[in-house]
C-alpha cells in the first residue's frame, strides 16, 4: 500500500514540474533527487512491507489451504465417522437381531412352558371336572332312582286304586249292560214274535188266495218286467246316490241281510202313486228297478229273496240269481 502511495505522489510532482516555471525545475530536480534518495531509502521499507504483505497473503493462503485441508480432513473424518457410525449401526442392528432372536427363542420357550403348564392344568381341571361330573351324575342317578322308585310306588298305588275302581265300574257296567241286553233281547223276541205272527197271517192269507187273485197278481207283476234288464237297470251310484230312509244298523241286522230270507208274495202290499210297496221288518220298501226278464214268471212266489246294503244303497237279491240285484228304497209309511 505504501509503494502505491509513493508512485501516486511522484506522478503529481511530474505534472507540477511541467506547469511550474523553469527556474523551479532545479529545485524540483533536487527535490526529485531527494525523493529518489528517499525512495531508495524507502525501498527496503516497501520491500519489507511487500514481503510482509506477501507473507500475510501466504499466511492467508496457507490458512485457506489449511482450512481446505482441515475441511478435507474433516470430511474424511466425517466419512470415517459415518463409516464408524454405519459399522456401529450395523453392529447395533446385528445385536438387536440377535437380541430379538434370543427374545423370540425365550418367548417360544416361555410359550411352550406356558402351554405345557396350561395343558397340564387343563388336564388336571378336566380330570377334576370329570370326577365332579361323575359324582354329580351318581348323585343325580341316585336321586332319580329314588324319585323313580317313589313315583313307581305312587303309580302302583294309583294303578291299584284305578284297577279297583275299574273293576267296580266294570262290574256295574256289566250288570247294566246285561240288564240292557236282556231288555233288548226281550224286545227283539217280542218284535220277532209279532213279525212271525204277521208273516204267518200273511202266509195264510196268501195260501187262501183264489185262482183269480193269483192271475191278477201275475198280470200286475208282468208290468214291472224288463225287456233288457242289463240296459234298463241302474245302480244307486248311477242314480246319484241313495237318498231314501236309512234303517238303523241294529234293526237292519235283526231283519235284513243274507241270513234273513223271505218271499214277496207273503208280505203286506200297498200301492202309492201306482207303485207297489212291501212291508217287512217293520218298514215299507219298493222296487225302483224292473225285475230281469229271464227270471221265472212266479219268482215272487217261488224264489227266496233278501234285502242287503251294498256300497251305495239298498238292493233286493234273489238266491236263485245271486249275481243280480234290484235297487230298492225304504219308506217309513
Amino acid at each position: 500500500m505504501k509503494s502505491i502511495g509513493i508512485l501516486s505522489t511522484t506522478a503529481l510532482f511530474l505534472i507540477l514540474g511541467l506547469i511550474v516555471p523553469a527556474d523551479a525545475r532545479q529545485e524540483q530536480q533536487d527535490k526529485q533527487k531527494k525523493q529518489e534518495q528517499q525512495q531508495q531509502q524507502d525501498k527496503p521499507v516497501a520491500k519489507q512491507q511487500q514481503q510482509q504483505a506477501r507473507g500475510q497473503q501466504n499466511q492467508q493462503r496457507q490458512q485457506q489451504r489449511q482450512q481446505q485441508n482441515n475441511s478435507a480432513q474433516q470430511q474424511q473424518a466425517r466419512g470415517q465417522q459415518n463409516q464408524q457410525r454405519q459399522q456401529r449401526q450395523q453392529q447395533n442392528d446385528s445385536a438387536q437381531q440377535q437380541q430379538q432372536q434370543a427374545r423370540g427363542q425365550q418367548n417360544q420357550q416361555r410359550q411352550q412352558q406356558r402351554q405345557q403348564q396350561n395343558s397340564s392344568a387343563q388336564q388336571q381341571q378336566q380330570q377334576a371336572r370329570g370326577q365332579q361330573n361323575q359324582q354329580r351324575q351318581q348323585q343325580r342317578q341316585q336321586q332319580d332312582n329314588s324319585a323313580q322308585q317313589q313315583q313307581q310306588q305312587a303309580r302302583g298305588q294309583q294303578n291299584q286304586q284305578r284297577q279297583q275302581r275299574q273293576q267296580q265300574n266294570n262290574s256295574v257296567q256289566q250288570q247294566q249292560q246285561q240288564q240292557a241286553r236282556g231288555q233288548q233281547n226281550q224286545q227283539r223276541q217280542q218284535r220277532q214274535q209279532q213279525n212271525n205272527s204277521t208273516q204267518q197271517q200273511d202266509y195264510r192269507s196268501a195260501q187262501q188266495r183264489s185262482p183269480a187273485q193269483v192271475h191278477q197278481q201275475q198280470v200286475a207283476w208282468q208290468g214291472d218286467r224288463a225287456n233288457s234288464w242289463q240296459s234298463q237297470h241302474r245302480t244307486w251310484q248311477q242314480r246319484g246316490g241313495y237318498n231314501g230312509y236309512r234303517v238303523p244298523d241294529d234293526r237292519f241286522r235283526s231283519y235284513y241281510g243274507q241270513d234273513h230270507g223271505f218271499r214277496i208274495y207273503s208280505l203286506p202290499v200297498r200301492y202309492v202313486g201306482g207303485h207297489r210297496r212291501f212291508r217287512y221288518g217293520g218298514y215299507w220298501f219298493g222296487l225302483v228297478d224292473p225285475w230281469p226278464e229271464y227270471w221265472s214268471n212266479d219268482w215272487y212266489d217261488s224264489d227266496d229273496v233278501y234285502v242287503d246294503y251294498y256300497g251305495d244303497g239298498y238292493y233286493l237279491y234273489n238266491r236263485r240269481y245271486p249275481g243280480d240285484r234290484i235297487a230298492i228304497s225304504f219308506y217309513l209309511n
